[in-house]
């Protein structure tokens, strides 16, 4: 996600036609081979953008169908966020901890590590679930591999609904089931929805993932808050309903799915092959006629052939890339193509530029996780309760409310992160919560023993809690993926897509969801002061040791990390590519036909004035 003009909107990938337009300008004015030819690519551009239309709400009605497609594949998205939130719930309901035995106990002084990996075995399945996304959505296709996702999830739910009977170990089984099934749409559905958007929406579609993962997160929280009701809320009156149905629920966008495709007639109306999936795997004529019905336009239309074009100057780019630093991998068999994501680790680590780029990645995901979100996320009602909030019901209640605030306070990020730029957003954000977790452990050291009599200080911590929240919500919840994804040359944009961009945040994320419970227990205030410290490092992290990318061309990030003429070479492979499809011939002739049209309405202009004289 990055390209010559930096838009970028939270993790969307900026078009990949208006990225080679961009480069293969850049290479003309690098080579001093003639300004005309950049002025090509400028005019090329232009028309492009002329007949594609604005970006907006507007372009999302006009590409309502490509619109809807995306809103059905994000599903995965709301399946992801709901499981991250429903569980804080259920871990505070006394009738499920009744089945939990020593895995979630009573007594809040007893051992809390098992109760810790009733929360992270999901991350665990989700990073496996991860580590095979790449593999599964480029041998069966994005399309099949959304459906085996969902079918792997609802298998861990069923699981999951057995704990009646089967108890801790029915959802240590289940929710590592489940989690392989939303790790693996979490990494999947981003990619389809951006092969499947025009440019003028792409941003805005793949944004959607990442606002139904907090759309599922804050339905979860209310669903759970509802459910607390069920015969009443505490043991012995509370029924197992309470906590079986936020559970089983999770069936219910599952069988959605699976009814409208199975009774579609043309499955291909509701959940399309992707057109790069096609070109890449030469089936070049279904290509066309899907990105046709997509477009709404015919086949022959210059808009549809221009993306054709690029979708498959990109493809032979990516082969090019792939025999030229993994020749014995050039063979796009399913065997190459496992292994291939995991030996293009090497490459990042061969150069001292690259493996700056690899330190800005790994830490800065490592001090987004180790800002607390995730913490709040398994265990909010727990942390509520800590806090002075005593009733189950009112600690789910403010639990809601971060829910409410993390959808909220994710959208000005998805409006406003190209004009502010990555660095003030993530450092302010840092400080901000870093910030609040120090006020909340002095409120705990100072108020723990007397909740009772000292109500508004337990409010005032969860106030702050919720201030956390909304630091998170516009700064690291959606800027360290923007960052993470737009440092990276070309070649290796592609490498690390296949590696997974989020394999290094679930891994940590295992960690904490295993550690939070026993430090909560154990460390009282002193786990805000370990969040706060921590987040205070990442905001010195970021301002001095992250560059910002705002606006950045390839060159720039090349000069800015120490490998100068990586981009160039890129653009030099991609623009042979271009010439040898006929991607340039159809730019120069774009650009012809719009300078005889602004000729003849300049010389239309001139008559016309003349008549008005005479």
């Amino acid at each position: 996600m990055r390209a010559a003009k930096r838009k970028v909107i939270v993790e969307a990938p900026r078009s990949s036609l208006l990225k080679r337009l961009d480069a293969s300008r850049n290479f003309w004015l690098i080579m001093g081979a003639g300004v005309d030819n950049a002025a090509v690519y400028d005019a090329a551009l232009k028309r492009r953008q002329g007949m594609i239309g604005a970006s907006g709400p507007m372009a999302l009605v006009k590409n309502f169908k490509v619109f809807r497609i995306a809103l059905f594949a994000c599903i995965g998205g709301v399946l992801y966020g709901y499981n991250q939130g429903m569980f804080s719930g259920l871990l505070a309901m006394p009738a499920f901890k009744s089945h939990m035995g020593e895995y979630d106990p009573f007594d809040p002084a007893a051992d809390q590590t098992k109760k810790g990996w009733l929360t992270a075995i999901l991350e665990l399945g989700a990073w496996i679930g991860t580590l095979m996304s790449g593999f599964i959505a480029e041998t069966i296709s994005r399309k099949y591999g959304v459906l085996v996702a969902v079918s792997v999830f609802v298998l861990g739910v069923v699981v999951q609904a057995t704990a009646q009977t089967t108890g801790h170990n029915g959802i240590l089984a289940g929710r590592f089931v489940t989690g392989m099934g939303v790790g693996s749409l979490a990494a999947i559905v981003p990619i389809y929805n951006s092969e499947v958007a025009p440019p003028e929406v792409r941003g805005a579609l793949v944004a959607l993932q990442q606002l139904a993962i907090t759309f599922g997160i804050l339905i979860s929280f209310w669903i759970d808050y509802g459910t607390n009701y069920i015969g009443g809320t505490t043991l012995g009156k509370q029924k197992d309903a309470a906590w079986l149905v936020p559970i089983c629920l999770q069936l219910f966008p599952a069988a959605v799915f699976f009814w409208n495709d199975f009774q579609c007639v043309d499955f291909n109306l509701l959940l399309p092959f992707s057109p790069r999936w096609l070109v890449h795997h030469d089936r070049e004529t279904e290509a066309r006629n899907v990105l046709a019905n997509l477009r709404g336009l015919t086949v022959d239309h210059e808009l549809v052939e221009l993306e054709f074009l690029e979708i498959k100057a990109q493809s032979q780019f990516e082969k090019r890339t792939v025999a030229e630093h993994f020749p014995h991998l050039r063979e796009p068999t399913a065997w190459n193509i496992f292994k291939l994501q995991f030996v293009a680790i090497k490459s990042l680590f061969q150069t001292k530029a690259m493996f700056r780029r690899v330190v800005v990645a790994t830490v800065t995901m490592f001090f987004q996780q180790w800002t607390g979100i995730n913490a709040v996320l398994y265990y909010a009602p727990s942390i509520f309760m800590s806090l002075g909030l005593s009733d189950n019901t009112t600690s789910l209640l403010a639990t809601g409310v971060v829910g409410i605030l993390l959808f909220v306070f994710t959208i000005p990020a998805v409006l406003w992160i190209d004009r502010v730029g990555r660095k003030p957003v993530l450092a302010v954000g840092a400080i901000g919560m870093a910030t609040c977790h120090i006020i909340i452990s002095v409120i705990i050291a100072k108020d723990a023993d007397r909740w009772a009599s000292e109500t508004a200080a337990g409010w005032a911590a969860v106030a702050f809690v919720w201030i956390f929240v909304i630091n998170f919500g516009y700064s690291w919840g959606p800027c360290a993926w923007i960052i993470i994804a737009e440092i990276w040359p070309l070649a290796h944009d592609l490498m690390v897509s296949r590696l997974g961009r989020r394999r290094t945040g679930r891994i940590i994320s295992i960690v904490v969801g295993q550690v939070t419970p026993e430090l909560l227990n154990k460390a009282g205030y002193g786990t805000y002061i370990l969040f706060g410290l921590l987040t205070y490092l990442g905001a010195g992290f970021i301002w001095f040791f992250v560059p910002e990318t705002k606006r950045l061309t390839l060159e720039e990030m090349d000069v800015i990390f120490g490998s100068e003429g990586t981009a160039q070479a890129d653009f030099e492979r991609m623009e042979e590519i271009n010439r040898e499809i006929g991607l340039t011939a159809m730019l120069m002739g774009l650009n012809g036909r719009d300078s005889k049209h602004d000729g003849g309405s300049e010389k239309k202009s001139k008559e016309e004035e003349a008549g008005h004289i005479n």
